[in-house]
């Protein structure tokens, strides 16, 4: 069997997954960790692009080789493990993901199934690695509609078929509440927030929100709404006999 953890930011997915691959003595993948079905924080190459980024970081081509991954002509690069100073490293290897707008949806709908299809793993939790990061490219990137974005998951559960898995979603019950709590715990070393500016600057700088002419907590707060209403309503609609619904932090290790 494998776990798909799933739920909006701050919902409280990684501490579940931990506490769930331990009960299943499962592996458990964070997003940015490899993992063959979930591509969120990892650059996705051709070969000749993979040769050329080692080219320009002859310093970290140890570093890069060690979190690169080969799959059929392509190369998986887990570009945020990889350490160094050099911040215009991650901005250049942030350009190669498949998330935020940045291929066409065709190629991007071809990629996400092709993996789907091919993945055979067993005893695996995954963090975020069906919902959160293509909801929210198709939402805020593409400005998809919800029928269109129900569609796509109607093609990614014929492309699940014969696939064990459970998915199990944390529904946020205060939403505004959870984001106040990771807007505290998710500080840098000087107690300034890290998190919460980061993700208020890809939802103000997303066509989504300058189409709507919308910026703003408020803004951000009604997006993850809605985003957690059609989350629920594809698991309702197109995987009601695969997930659980949990109420976030509101559980007991015996509801998983």
């Amino acid at each position: 069997m494998n776990y798909l953890v799933e739920g909006l930011q701050g919902s409280g997915k990684s501490t579940l997954a931990g506490k769930l691959a331990e009960k299943k003595g499962c592996t458990a993948v964070r997003e940015g960790e490899y993992s063959p079905i979930e591509l969120a924080w990892c650059a996705y190459t051709d070969e000749t692009q993979y040769r050329e980024i080692l080219a320009r970081y002859p310093d970290l081509s140890g570093e890069i080789e060690a979190m690169s991954f080969p799959e059929d002509g392509r190369v998986v690069i887990c570009y945020t493990k990889v350490r160094t100073d050099n911040i215009d490293f991650y901005s250049d290897l942030e350009q190669y993901e498949i998330y935020n707008g940045r291929t066409s949806f065709e190629k991007f709908r071809s990629v996400i199934l092709d993996r789907y299809r091919k993945w055979d793993t067993n005893d695996t939790v995954f963090e975020c690695s069906l919902l959160q990061n293509t909801v929210e490219d198709m939402l805020l990137y593409r400005c998809s509609s919800d029928a269109q974005i129900m569609d796509l998951y109607r093609l990614i559960r014929e492309a699940l078929e014969g696939k064990d898995y459970r998915i199990i979603y944390l529904r946020a019950d205060d939403i505004e509440g959870n984001l106040s709590v990771i807007r505290r715990e998710r500080t840098d070393a000087e107690g300034n927030e890290a998190w919460f500016p980061l993700m208020l600057e890809f939802f103000n700088g997303s066509p989504y929100a300058k189409s709507m002419n919308v910026h703003g907590e408020e803004a951000l707060t009604d997006h993850l709404m809605h985003r957690q209403e059609l989350e629920l309503r594809i698991l309702d609609e197109i995987f009601p006999d695969r997930s659980l619904i949990l109420s976030s932090k509101r559980y007991s290790d015996t509801d998983y």
